[in-house]
């Protein structure tokens, strides 16, 4: 069992890119926890598919189909599972999508894009469940960034932003939340299997490359949620993994001019061997 199950004997959570990846993976998890899981997404397809799968397991999982871009959409939502599962106790706000090119190349439209779901979503979650969580004087915020937050590496610069917005959202939340005992966990791991490249809209080039790195990632979603679940039950506002994206977290603070550059220089490598094996 979870810490997190115990702390929060209702067993409530919601969850948004739930279809698939890492946030299927949170659901599987806390569901064999005995959890009342809203599972959010999208694409309603895979949503019910995974909703079913969860069912068929004996878990209690509620379907909402949501673009958390839609912030009237999302109070909708909101206020639908509140309703269906009297609170909340976690909230995942994990719906994502990635992309890359270079900045001046990367349309407006793009950046806008990137920002409604990246950014925004965040907010939005954020702004609609925590009043209900100052009520309850009790909940928890898992926020997905990215440990691209921390590398800001070339041709990422959509990206790199949004997620490094998402830090300082959960910074800033941690600090203003304390006192109603509401936690916040900032997650920022590396590539891991996930199908985050499938949404990108940089060219095929930089889908193939994204998705050379998660294949050869070795980390799958199922062990990147076992130790996001067992981390935010310590309370970690920074869960920060695999160890190699703790020691760059260390490495920026204490030597950040040549961390820039050491991250120029095995970013571009690993695109270019990235480039190879995707031909």
């Amino acid at each position: 069992m979870y810490a997190l199950s115990q702390q929060y004997p209702s067993k409530r959570a919601f969850i948004t890119g739930a279809a698939s990846g890492l946030g299927k993976a949170f659901a599987s998890e806390l569901l064999a926890d005995g959890w009342t899981i809203g599972m959010a997404d999208n694409n309603v397809i895979e949503l019910q598919k995974a909703v079913e799968e969860m069912k068929s397991l004996g878990g209690n999982a509620l379907m909402y189909q949501l673009d958390v871009s839609d912030k009237d959409q999302y109070k909708t939502i909101a206020d639908q599972f509140l309703r269906d599962a009297g609170g909340i106790d976690l909230l995942f706000n994990n719906a994502g999508v990635g992309d890359g090119g270079n900045f001046e190349e990367y349309s407006l439209e793009n950046y806008e894009w990137m920002i409604s779901i990246n950014q925004l979503g965040v907010v939005y979650g954020c702004y609609y469940f925590i009043p209900t969580m100052k009520k309850q004087q009790s909940g928890h915020i898992l926020n997905t960034a990215s440990a691209a937050a921390i590398g800001c590496a070339p041709t990422m610069g959509a990206y790199n932003m949004t997620k490094a917005a998402v830090v300082a959202i959960s910074e800033t939340l941690y600090s203003e939340l304390m006192d109603f005992n509401i936690q916040v966990s900032c997650i920022q791991p590396t590539y891991f299997k996930t199908n985050i490249s499938q949404s990108a809209r940089g060219g095929n080039t930089i889908q193939k490359i994204t998705q050379n790195f998660i294949d050869r990632s070795g980390l799958e979603a199922k062990e990147v949620s076992q130790e996001i679940l067992h981390r935010a039950g310590k309370k970690e506002l920074y869960i920060i993994l695999p160890k190699s994206a703790h020691k760059m977290w260390l490495y920026k603070r204490w030597a950040p001019t040549k961390f820039r550059k050491i991250v120029k220089e095995q970013f571009m490598s690993a695109m270019h061997k990235a480039l190879k094996y995707s031909k």
